[in-house]
Parts: structure tokens; C-alpha cells; sequence
């Protein structure tokens, strides 16, 4: 593929994500401003007993979510332990307990992390029932504490930041379910299947008694929207976004890249216009567009560096990539996915240069807010902000203030603690992944290559802490794909062990809750307050000057955070 057509593809998904941002960020404040419920959500509070007129406070939201997200562990564990006795089980065992654990928490979190292979251990049921539904509600949990958060900056000395169990009713019904059906039907128009037919085994053209080839069949194009809207990630087959039956063509593919981006764009729109300053949503757009931006380039150029006579005979360096995408739109999936908390992949990320996987963990390092995951990437995003304005006041010596809200010693440990759990919970898995007794050999290469520090051919990959730094890397980026709820990986790791299983679940809950339990915390924080007028010195924080203050705060942050290890590990390899 050429650069030209490479190149032409990223700009015009980038053209309709830009179309799209006005009416559906207008949309969506519509869908939370509005005091009107719709007659089916009228019947579901009936059902379940909520009042849609009242409202709850931060801690009432917060164990609202934790009460949802418990029971979607639950129903889904049952699911994957019983599809044995389920109708459509394809006639797949009872998943494992470990893993079965893993699965439950991975969906019911929005990472979707996956340490099976779909089409053969999970029976359409499971997909059906359990793994597609997570993946609606999980992401409009996300969207939930987004608008939790918008409200605490849009509202004054108020004790409530709205209804959970509204905000989830309607970001399902009235945005991810129309999307996904319109999209759905659109996935299947263009050869994405979507049945029940069981898997088939055909004799190939080469003739003869072994010359057999299974074909997997399922309901794959109505999970495969959802999955990429609700930037959740994994994958109906073990090929992900590759497989040529969930992506039958580069066309598709593209499509899943502007399902990635769709929401997660539009959402500082739908920010502007709750809070009454749309320049404010612009601001936030800018700086998301910007860490996007850098980091597409990176990645591109890093990938398309011919360094070594494979690559070069290539044209780029094609190792784990689908030929029917190249290099550029491959580059440009990978970009979009870590940059939100989505999973999918169409290429192998464990194939990329050292540098250029390093870049794609930065990604994630950084939080996944540009533009980040749908409502998580917006709550990232403005708790940078905050830290921004926090910063920038103690270089000026004035109180900090964001749009209107003064940002003191509540806020900032609010904030602060949102910043530091997931690179905790990435930088300790890490090292007790490397150290545990008997998880190296599940790294990427053979055990002995891994004991002997590197390469048993090539002394010069040994590093101080035993493992070469590839080895380092797998472990690296799947302890920080849980921690932020990405479930994208390596996949040289074999992952499907107890301890990994138990150890990313640990990370994937942790790193979800904790974090959602700081941003609404600080939303009833700020909703207590009285707005401050602006004086002449109040920091603008709309203008280019701040979106550039956010951007360097982002990366400062993670760099100094993730630095050392990337050193170890990526950037060791890009270097050698």
C-alpha cells in the first residue's frame, strides 16, 4: 500500500469523526439534559423500582455502581461456568474457574481482556447473553461517570450529581443501541457474518482425506459494532479485528477505527454545552487531537523505517500485520485502540519496532484520554486539566480555578489519586509477574532463552533483571493494558495461567473502581461549591496556551512515572 492511499484513508475517517462531533456531541448533552423520560425506560424504572425523578449523592452513585458492577460479575461467572448445560454452548466445556474469573471481571470492566480463544471456548450464548451485553453496559457506565463529573463542574452548592441507574438506562438506550443496530446492519451488508450456524468443516481444493479446513460460524457482526463502539475490545475470533470474517475488507476496516473514535470525540462537545462554555469542549478536543496526533506520527514513521532486509524487501515492516490493511492503516488501529480503553487489534502490537511499541504502551501509560475511552477518556482528560490548573497556580501564586471551581486540597488529592492508581497497579504487577515462581515461562521465548537473560544466541540482549527486554516488554504491557482497562496485548504472553488470570482480574477491578470512585468523589466535591467569579488574574483555560499546559502536564506525568521500565524494556529493544 501506498503512502498516498495509506495516508488518504486516516484523513477521510477523520473527516466523518469531525462531521459527526457537532450533531452528536448536541446529541448526547440532549440524551442527560433533558427530564423526560422515554416510555420504555418509564417501564424499566417501574420494573425495577427506581425513581427517575430523584437524584443521588457521590457516595450513592458510587455504590450504585459497585452494586451493578457486582451483580454483572456474578450473572456472567454463572454464565461461563454453566454454558455446558446452556442451549448454543456449540458444545464448549465449562470455562475454568480462573479463567471464567478473569473473563467476568475483564467484561463487566470495559477491558475485555481475553486469555481464550472465542471461537473455541466460548458457545454463542455466552457471547450472546453475557459478553455482548457487558459490552453495552460497561461502556455506558463509563458515559455515566463522565456526566457525573460534568455535572459536579456545572452545578453549585449542590449535594447531587444525578442518577445512576438513569444515566445507565439512557446511554444503552438512546446512544450505544441505535448506533449499534444502524451499524450492525451495515457490518452485515458488507460480509461480516452474523448467524448461528455451528462451525463447518469442508474439504479444501488440495483434495485427499486431511485436507480439511474448519469454518467458524456465529453471531459476530452484531457483537463486532458494539465492541468497537463501547471501545471495549477482544474479539469474537481468536484473530480479533483480523480475521477475515470479522473484517472482510479494509473498508470494514476503517469502519471499526470511526466506531473507535466515534463517541469518545464527541464527548467534549457534549462537555461544552452541559457546562454552558463550548470553547471549553473545544479546548479539550484540542488537547486530546494533539496527543493523537504526535502519537499517529510516531508510530507511522517508526513503522515504516525499512532498518532490516526483511522490512525492506517488504516495504515496511509487515511482520504480524494483515497485507489486506498495510502498514499506515494498521499503524492507525493500533493508535486508536490504546489510545482508548479499547482492545481490538488488527495486527499483532507484540510485532511492532521496539520504539514503536513503546509508543503504543505510552499510549495507554498516559491514561488513554486522547480520546481516551467512551466517558472514561473525557474523565481523564478533565482530572489532566484539573492538575493543569492546579500546577499553573502554584507558578503564579493564585488560587487554581476551573470553570468556576476552586481546586484546593480535596480536589488535587482527589485527582492525584486518580493519576497515580494505574501506573501503581501496572509498575507492581510488573514486578511481581517477573519475580512469581514459574510465570516466566510464559513469556514470549523459551524458558531457557529467558533464564540465560536474552537470546541464548545473542549475549548482548541479557539485562540486569534476567529477562531480555522483549520478555520485559509482554509483561510490561499486559499488566498496564489491565490497569487501564485496555485488554489489548502483546500476545506472546501466555497469559492463560492461574496466576496471570487472577493477577490481571486484580488489576482490570482495581483499576477500573478505583478510579471511578476518585472522579465521583470529586464530582460532589465540586458541586458543593459556589462558583468564583473571574478576576483579571483567573488562568484561562480555554485558550492554546493551556491546551498546551494540559498536553505537557500528560506526558510529563507519565514519563517520570514509566520512564525507568520503558528504558528496560521497549526502548532497550528499539535501541539495540
Amino acid at each position: 500500500m501506498s503512502w498516498f492511499t495509506g495516508i488518504t484513508q486516516v484523513l477521510l475517517v477523520l473527516a466523518l469523526l469531525a462531521a459527526a462531533h457537532v450533531p452528536l456531541g448536541t446529541y448526547m448533552a440532549r440524551v442527560f439534559l433533558s427530564e423526560k423520560d422515554a416510555r420504555v425506560e418509564s417501564v424499566l424504572y417501574r420494573l425495577t423500582g427506581v425513581d427517575s425523578s430523584s437524584e443521588q449523592r457521590w457516595r450513592t452513585y458510587f455504590l450504585s455502581v459497585l452494586g451493578f458492577t457486582a451483580v454483572s460479575l456474578v450473572v456472567l461467572f454463572g454464565l461461563l461456568r454453566l454454558q455446558h448445560l446452556l442451549p448454543l454452548s456449540n458444545g464448549h466445556p465449562a470455562v475454568p474457574v480462573d479463567q471464567a474469573v478473569n473473563t467476568a471481571v475483564s467484561f463487566a470492566t470495559n477491558t475485555n481482556w481475553q486469555s481464550y480463544a472465542g471461537e473455541t471456548t466460548m458457545g454463542f450464548l455466552a457471547q450472546m447473553a453475557g459478553l455482548a451485553v457487558q459490552n453495552f453496559v460497561s461502556a455506558a457506565v463509563g458515559i455515566a461517570v463522565a456526566v457525573a463529573l460534568i455535572r459536579g463542574l456545572m452545578r453549585s452548592t449542590s449535594l447531587f450529581i444525578g442518577n445512576f441507574w438513569v444515566d445507565l438506562t439512557r446511554a444503552t438506550l438512546r446512544i450505544l443501541l441505535p448506533i449499534s443496530m444502524i451499524f450492525a446492519i451495515i457490518y452485515i451488508g458488507l460480509g461480516v457474518i452474523d448467524n448461528l450456524t455451528p462451525d463447518q468443516v469442508v474439504h479444501t481444493v488440495t483434495g485427499g482425506a486431511q485436507s480439511t479446513q474448519t469454518i467458524p460460524g456465529g453471531p459476530d457482526a452484531s457483537q463486532e459494532v458494539i465492541k468497537h463502539l463501547g471501545t471495549n475490545g477482544g474479539g469474537f475470533f481468536n484473530a480479533n479485528s483480523a480475521h477475515p470474517l470479522s473484517a472482510p475488507s479494509a473498508l470494514v476496516n476503517l469502519a471499526n477505527v470511526f466506531l473507535i473514535l466515534l463517541i469518545p470525540s464527541a464527548l467534549p462537545r457534549t462537555f461544552g454545552i452541559m457546562v454552558g462554555s463550548r470553547k471549553h469542549g473545544w479546548a479539550i478536543l484540542a488537547a486530546m487531537a494533539t496527543f493523537f496526533v504526535l502519537s499517529l506520527a510516531a508510530v507511522i514513521a517508526l513503522e515504516t523505517t525499512t532498518a532490516t532486509p526483511a522490512s525492506q524487501a517488504a516495504g515496511a515492516a509487515m511482520e504480524g500485520r494483515e497485507t489486506r490493511f498495510g502498514i499506515i492503516p494498521s499503524a492507525f488501529f493500533a493508535v486508536a485502540t490504546t489510545l482508548t480503553s479499547t482492545g481490538a487489534i488488527d495486527s499483532a502490537h507484540s510485532s511492532y519496532s521496539g520504539l514503536g511499541g513503546a509508543v503504543l504502551m505510552l499510549n495507554m501509560m498516559i491514561g488513554e484520554i486522547a480520546p481516551g475511552g467512551v466517558g472514561s477518556g473525557l474523565y481523564g482528560m478533565l482530572i489532566v486539566a484539573i492538575i493543569a490548573v492546579f500546577v499553573c497556580g502554584l507558578m503564579v501564586g493564585r488560587t487554581p480555578e476551573f470553570l468556576g471551581k476552586r481546586i484546593g486540597r480535596t480536589e488535587i488529592t482527589l485527582a492525584s489519586t486518580f493519576i497515580l492508581v494505574s501506573p501503581a497497579l501496572a509498575l507492581i504487577g510488573t514486578a511481581v509477574a517477573t519475580l512469581w515462581p514459574g510465570t516466566l515461562d510464559s513469556v514470549l521465548n523459551t524458558t531457557s532463552a529467558i533464564q540465560s537473560g536474552g537470546n541464548v544466541t545473542d549475549p548482548s540482549t541479557q539485562t540486569a533483571t534476567g529477562l531480555n527486554p522483549h520478555a520485559l516488554s509482554e509483561i510490561l504491557y499486559a499488566f498496564t493494558s489491565a490497569a487501564n482497562n485496555n485488554g489489548s496485548a502483546f500476545a506472546g504472553l501466555d497469559a492463560d495461567t492461574p496466576f496471570f488470570n487472577i493477577a490481571l482480574a486484580t488489576g482490570m477491578l482495581l483499576g477500573r473502581l478505583v478510579p471511578i470512585g476518585a472522579v465521583l468523589a470529586l464530582a460532589g466535591a465540586l458541586a458543593e461549591q459556589t462558583p468564583a467569579e473571574a478576576s483579571p488574574g483567573t488562568l484561562p483555560t480555554h485558550r492554546p496556551l493551556f491546551v498546551g499546559v494540559v498536553v505537557g502536564i500528560g506526558f510529563v506525568i507519565s514519563a517520570l512515572t514509566f520512564l525507568p521500565v520503558l528504558a528496560l524494556g521497549p526502548i532497550n529493544e528499539g535501541l539495540m
